[in-house]
């Protein structure tokens, strides 16, 4: 069964994040750029801290700019309706060791539930806008899938918004934004979803028993 709770605030948001969340799921795959699976072991154990990211510039654009792409999102997309609450916090009883915390939830004409889900990238280098060429990037992709499983809803939109700064020829300083929505049905990534979970629930089982899995080499 599908719960979802709201914490009181943040901090309380994040003293509940005792199992798998969204991004921690590439981490186990081996595919996330900043954490490996290694180190989200110690920290799902108790032997590292979390760090607090939430002071960095990147981050502080990522959390102003999400409420105004939500608004765009519902202005670009009527056909819509956008729901969202501060700190919540999906449970699925199916999946015990995974939480989901969303950007927002959207229902179609149809009755059809989905995941909205936000991103903003800032592109420094022509390596970072082939991630985002025609394909959302692997690490969003698993986190994708990640609140599909545990939320069970039908579909996702994910709205990114690419960044680009620089200098030109009269040195005028220019911020070029490009806002892409990418659509991705359940259907098409069942597949894909049935192996994260068996993935994350191997790994759970090796939190409970205090094995530490071995070293996976990123794959990016």
């Amino acid at each position: 069964m599908l719960e979802m709770k709201i914490l009181a605030n943040r901090e309380e948001w994040l003293k509940n994040r005792n199992r798998i969340g969204g991004s921690d799921a590439s981490a186990i795959l081996g595919m996330n750029p900043y954490i490996s699976n290694t180190k989200l072991y110690r920290i799902k154990t108790g032997q590292m801290e979390v760090e607090d990211i939430s002071e960095k510039s990147y981050v502080k654009y990522g959390t102003e700019a999400e409420k105004h792409l939500r608004e765009l999102f519902k202005l670009n997309f009527p056909e819509y309706k956008v729901e969202y609450i501060e700190n919540n916090m999906f449970l699925n009883d199916k999946y015990p060791f995974a939480h989901a915390s969303l950007d927002g939830w959207i229902t179609d004409q149809n009755g059809r539930k989905g995941v909205w889900e936000c991103k903003t990238a800032n592109i420094l280098q022509s390596m970072q806008r082939k991630k985002w060429k025609d394909r959302v990037p692997d690490n969003y992709y698993i986190q994708i899938l990640h609140y599909l499983m545990v939320t069970e809803f039908d579909f996702v939109e994910l709205t990114a918004q690419l960044k680009n700064e620089y200098t030109d020829t009269f040195g005028v300083h220019v911020v070029h934004l490009e806002t892409n929505n990418y659509h991705i049905e359940r259907s098409e990534v069942e597949q894909d979803i049935q192996c994260l979970e068996q993935a994350e629930r191997e790994f759970w089982q090796r939190v409970i028993d205090r094995r530490e899995p071995n070293y996976i080499l990123p794959k990016f």
